[in-house]
């Protein structure tokens, strides 16, 4: 399935573009049974084992066997079978937004249809936090296509705001509220275009990075950032007239200034240049998609890739999550 079969507002065809051809393609792609986007921290104590500088938590030390060996060890997690994953989707105005084969609220939709089919598996459960404005909605976590059907259905069936009809998000604090609200740990994935449009912090960094490594110190975290190419470069079509999605400002921008495009461009390079340095100072995984591009193909990518990055490490006693 391309990305231009994904229907956007006709709920159960989208549905059902999103479950069966979805999970072919990643399979295909990824070359038959693959494990999911996570493989399980254990939280249960398991057989010591020499320690790995640089990757293993010292927490885990195990200062029995370091004496009797003169040798430090570490008592490795022994893996859960179970996992439970969470998923914050920014539903902010913003999102309502794009220019080529898809709406990034669409795209987000897709993403979490794809977190859903490689998670899948006994005894694992989905859920969701959707983000909206001042609101954070919960679609309670569930096992089995059922549950997963019912999260897009929720997700579908939102309709767009018209420009500066609520406020913008606040990342921040909802990642913080995620945090709080599900101290499990499993996997977390942030599915957001980023813009949420408060100021940086001190260090340079956007306000949700702080909030996002503690996020991250406690689960395995992935932040799906959605993009659009019109987000990237404008193009030179004269004077157009630019909406505000969040605030509902209204500017005449004349497109055909090579300055101004240049200048833009530039802003947008260092948008994404910092988000990416936030990712990366949070420790989590970034994937990256695109509204013009094969997003089937783009987290087939990302997940192979993590896969292979799995396999070179040594064996911390986490599980695979076929």
């Amino acid at each position: 399935m391309s990305t231009a079969e994904l229907p956007g507002r006709d709920g159960e065809r989208a549905l059902r573009a999103l479950d069966l051809p979805v999970r072919r393609r990643l399979e295909g792609l990824l070359h038959g049974d693959h494990a999911g986007l996570r493989s399980g921290q254990g939280s249960e104590p398991d057989e010591a084992r020499p320690y790995q500088p640089g990757q293993d938590d010292v927490r885990r030390m195990d200062w029995n066997v370091t004496a009797r060996s003169v040798e430090p060890h570490v008592r490795a997690p022994l893996a859960e079978r179970e996992m439970q994953t969470w998923v914050l989707v920014d539903a902010s105005a913003s999102m309502d937004f794009g220019t080529a084969l898809l709406e990034k609220r669409e795209l987000a939709t897709a993403a979490v249809a794809a977190v859903g089919l490689l998670t899948d598996g006994p005894g694992n459960r989905l859920g969701a936090r959707v983000a909206r404005g001042d609101a954070l909605e919960l679609v309670p976590a569930g096992g089995g296509r059922a549950a997963r059907r019912r999260l897009l259905r929720t997700l579908l069936a939102r309709p767009g705001a018209p420009p500066g009809a609520q406020p913008p998000t606040d990342l921040a604090r909802c990642l913080a509220r995620l945090h709080r609200d599900h101290p499990r740990p499993g996997l977390r994935v942030v599915v957001s275009d980023f813009h949420d449009g408060a100021d940086r912090s001190d260090t340079g960094l956007p306000p949700w990075t702080a909030p996002l490594r503690r996020l991250a110190a406690r689960h395995e975290v992935i932040a799906a950032e959605v993009i659009d190419p019109r987000e990237l470069e404008l193009p030179d079509v004269g004077l157009v007239t630019l909406v505000d999605p969040v605030s509902g400002r209204r500017r005449d921008v004349p497109t055909g200034s090579r300055l101004l495009r240049d200048r833009y461009a530039a802003a947008a390079r260092a948008h994404r240049e910092r988000n990416a340095a936030a990712f990366r100072a949070a420790g989590a995984a970034h994937l990256k998609l695109h509204t013009d591009r094969d997003w089937v193909r783009e987290i087939a990518v990302f997940t192979a890739a993590r896969r292979r990055s799995a396999a070179r490490r040594p064996p911390t006693g986490r599980a695979r999550i076929r």
